[in-house]
């Protein structure tokens, strides 16, 4: 791709244009790792299929009732409790290690020790509240559709992303922390997107004191956090300028930081405008990488209605969030999400290194033939999702699926009906597979598609 393309990822805030979670506009400063401009355990198992009334399902020794919300897949129930980025030596654990590395030592307290502490080992599941309505996700908010997130019950969930946590780590009395896990979207299959993916979140608060301590000046006396005032692009009503600008600048310093950190000195980025439910102002982060531009993350000012919940109302601060698999497959050349949840030892060997700050290019070793089958059929009259039919053949096929696209996309001009085509890869990534093994796991999508979504066959 050339220089000004752009090569989107799972795992920030803004996993991809799928996801819904807020749009973005490139925006013109460049760094070059120079000065700041400032602009800115157990398993899971289930008991009934998926979806079932009166059923259970068992998340890390705990049991839930399901009810008619309920989406889990025992595909998807199969993945929690992996911690792959506990797990060490593995490419995501390097990842994680590197990113509080960085934070251990750029940052420290006045007796030396981490200013930021570290979470990775919280629970996967949590309520709807947490993971919505504490970050201010409206009701109506695409990203609550069962389309698009993995419901245990009508309250509880298996977390979108690593955010459900803020609030109250916050309320924990925490002005710095890290937090590191698995999160779970619905989404489309291809060599970059999974179901199950990890994150890092970081969130940094700040008084006055300690936003304002290194300002100098007559007026530095005078500075305050909080105005009554107008929301605006670049600030929130409740904000002062010099509160946002200050904490915009520090965030952008932190992660610049970090980038080089990762990518090299020389690493070149730019900052991107956003939306986002939990922050105001907010911005994603692009580093070039051999001649692309790559989304690293997601980041901006907290809401300050989520830290006047949180019991920090004297505070002002930032967050942002990192899928630890973007990183790992960037910077490490690894072509396929899939591999990540391999026991294969000829994938594992190649990141048992003694520093993580070790160079890795990931060395393949097999490329079995892919086999592709297609599937056709007319779309229900009353509402169909794509994520639905993607999430239908992964839970039929799982890891067997490389890639679902959509081939073709049709409508019969008399009858007004739709029809859509899709191509599936099938590749195992161990062993080769013969077309009369695909042909019987084929036929039980295009079956299950008719029963499961109510669309109709063209097989």
């Amino acid at each position: 791709m050339s220089v000004g393309g752009r090569v989107s990822f799972p795992g920030a805030w803004r996993w991809n244009t799928r996801s819904r979670w807020g749009a973005c506009r490139q925006w013109g400063a460049r760094g070059t790792g120079g000065a700041v401009t400032a602009a800115w355990p157990a398993r899971a198992r289930c008991s009934e299929r998926d979806g079932p009334r009166g059923g259970t399902v068992a998340v890390l020794g705990r049991s839930y009732d399901t009810d008619d919300v309920t989406n889990v897949t025992p595909h998807i129930l199969g993945l929690v409790g992996r911690q792959l980025h506990n797990q060490e030596h593995h490419p995501l654990w390097l990842i994680k290690e590197r990113i509080k590395d960085f934070f251990y030592k750029s940052f420290t307290n006045r007796r030396g020790n981490p200013l930021f502490s570290v979470y990775d080992a919280l629970p996967p599941v949590v309520t709807l509240e947490q993971n919505f309505d504490s970050l201010l996700v409206p009701p109506g908010h695409p990203s609550r559709r069962r389309s698009d997130s993995y419901y245990v019950s009508g309250r509880h969930m298996l977390r979108a992303h690593t955010s459900a946590h803020q609030r109250d780590l916050v309320r924990s009395g925490l002005n710095a922390f890290l937090v590191a896990g698995d999160v779970y979207r619905r989404d489309a299959v291809d060599s970059t997107h999974y179901p199950a993916f990890h994150q890092l979140e970081g969130v940094r608060l700040f008084d006055r004191h300690s936003l304002f301590a290194e300002v100098q000046g007559s007026g530095a006396e005078g500075l305050r956090l909080f105005e009554s005032g107008a929301r605006t692009p670049l600030k929130q009503e409740t904000h002062t300028m010099e509160a946002v600008k200050l904490t915009e600048f520090n965030l952008k310093e932190t992660l610049q930081g970090l980038m080089g950190y990762l990518f090299g000195e020389g690493v070149q980025w730019r900052w991107v405008d956003c939306t986002f439910p939990f922050t105001h102002p907010s911005f994603e982060m692009e580093v070039l990488h051999h001649g692309s531009w790559l989304e690293v993350l997601g980041c901006g000012v907290m809401e300050q209605r989520i830290l006047d919940g949180a019991g920090a109302a004297d505070r002002v601060g930032w967050a942002f969030g990192v899928g630890l698999e973007r990183l790992a497959m960037v910077l490490y050349g690894i072509p396929d999400i899939r591999l990540f949840w391999s026991s294969n030892e000829h994938f594992l060997r190649q990141f048992r290194i003694d520093s993580i700050h070790t160079p890795i290019h990931f060395q393949a070793f097999s490329k079995y033939p892919p086999l592709v089958n297609d599937v056709s059929f007319w779309l229900p009259p009353d509402g169909y999702e794509e994520n639905d039919f993607h999430e239908l053949v992964r839970s039929l096929a799982g890891d067997l699926v490389e890639s679902i696209t959509l081939a073709d996309d049709y409508v019969d001009k008399t009858t007004g009906r739709r029809s859509h085509c899709y191509r599936i890869t099938y590749r195992h990534m161990e062993k080769t597979l013969t077309q009369q093994e695909v042909a019987v796991l084929h036929e039980r999508v295009g079956r299950a598609a008719q029963t499961q979504l109510g669309v109709i066959g063209r097989f």
